[in-house]
């Protein structure tokens, strides 16, 4: 291969770039990303970037005087990838022609229809994004959050420790039962009522209310909750709109192998965008998580400088962590499916805890609070 390029500049793309170095290629590399900024590490956006205790440069994801011998064309979006001179366009009229290219464009913020122009409204995705939400809540106020995932709750934890007077909205019965369990979902989301948060399950969100600025938060149940600020959680979308048409087969993002790969040749997928076969479950899935980002564009580049011509290994399972309120969360593994979930160290009621999630016996997943050594070595079983 003369030329490879990445297709998004985030920790993914970065990590594919490093990849490639270090399994010996040495042809031409370019990144491309849509965003004007150097790769920067996204996990403390909703933590202590947004409370002042990092600054940008904090963030850079480069090592001082690291060098990839990479072009980088930032601040330009893909607009699409045609198949036949395999070229991606850009949207300011280029196009760069690859012989192997890797899909790491991502995903965005979800958003809530009819917020768009009412002032105080964020969704926390970019650096630029959290600019905007950290100037807003050193103002103080009331701050309404709409979704009880992790991003949501995080937020939330960064504005109470900051003084805000904070409400989670949460349209499911439990937050975090999807990736957590039902049982284990209510414990970790009780720490918002610990600590005073008010916490509103099981109802939707109809719309805001406010002329030039947002002032309340419609309910579907007819409530209104009052808000100087509002941050969207409801999820994110994959980045793939570009790639319509290429022949690269998108369902929930981009799909892939065990290994990353495509249904093009010399092309791979990795990133939140990437929708990959998982050998544990029998399913695709996409692992939006940060050592997701990390770890698997290594396979991805080997599958794609060997021709698709190596076997598929076994992607590690999951792992991601939260901090929330002064409690470290971590979990690895797959909760769906598993019969079982026993709590096997400490106590829930603490907050201090270690719980196995099992199927048939066998363990598919751990969830620790507080708990970092303990989960580090179970963690070694999944990964070993």
């Amino acid at each position: 291969m003369r030329t490879v390029a990445v297709v998004g500049a985030s920790l993914a793309g970065l990590s594919a770039a490093r990849a490639l170095r270090k399994q010996g290629y040495d042809g031409r590399l370019v990144l491309i990303g849509d965003e004007p900024h150097r790769p920067y590490d996204r996990p403390p956006l909703s933590k202590e970037f947004l409370a002042g205790r990092v600054g940008e440069a904090d963030l850079a994801l480069e090592a001082d005087g690291e060098d990839l011998g990479a072009e980088w064309l930032l601040g330009v979006r893909a607009t699409g990838l045609d198949r036949a001179d395999r070229s991606v366009r850009l949207a300011d009229g280029r196009t760069v022609r690859a012989d192997g290219i890797v899909i790491a464009t991502g995903a965005a913020a979800r958003t809530l229809p009819g917020s768009e122009g009412l002032a105080g409204v964020h969704t926390l995705r970019t650096l630029d994004d959290a600019r905007a939400l950290r100037d807003e809540l050193v103002r103080g106020g009331r701050l309404v959050v709409i979704g009880g995932g992790f991003i949501g709750a995080e937020v939330a934890s960064t504005a109470y420790a900051l003084g805000l007077d904070v409400t989670v909205i949460e349209a499911a019965p439990t937050p975090l039962a999807g990736p957590l369990g039902e049982a284990m979902g209510d414990v970790v989301s009780a720490l918002h009522a610990d600590h005073g948060v008010r916490l509103l399950c099981g109802v939707g969100v109809k719309g805001l209310s406010g002329e030039r600025r947002v002032d309340a938060v419609l309910l579907e149940d007819g409530r209104s909750v009052p808000a100087d600020t509002v941050v969207v959680g409801v999820g994110a979308r994959p980045c793939v709109e570009w790639l319509e048409g290429s022949g690269v087969a998108l369902d929930d993002g981009v799909t892939c192998g065990a290994d990353g790969r495509t249904s093009l040749a010399g092309v791979v997928a990795v990133g939140d965008c990437a929708n990959w076969y998982d050998p544990h479950t029998g399913s695709h899935r996409r692992v939006e998580h940060w050592t997701g980002a990390l770890e698997r564009p290594a396979a991805a580049v080997a599958t794609l400088l060997a021709h698709g011509e190596t076997e598929p290994g076994v992607p590690r399972p999951p792992y991601f962590w939260s901090d929330q309120y002064g409690v470290k969360i971590q979990f690895v593994g797959h909760a769906a499916g598993a019969d079982s979930v026993t709590v096997e160290e400490g106590a829930t009621d603490e907050r201090s805890f270690l719980a196995v999630y099992r199927r048939a016996g066998t363990p598919v997943a751990v969830l620790g609070m507080n708990q970092p050594r303990l989960f580090t070595r179970w963690r070694k079983q999944f990964t070993a």
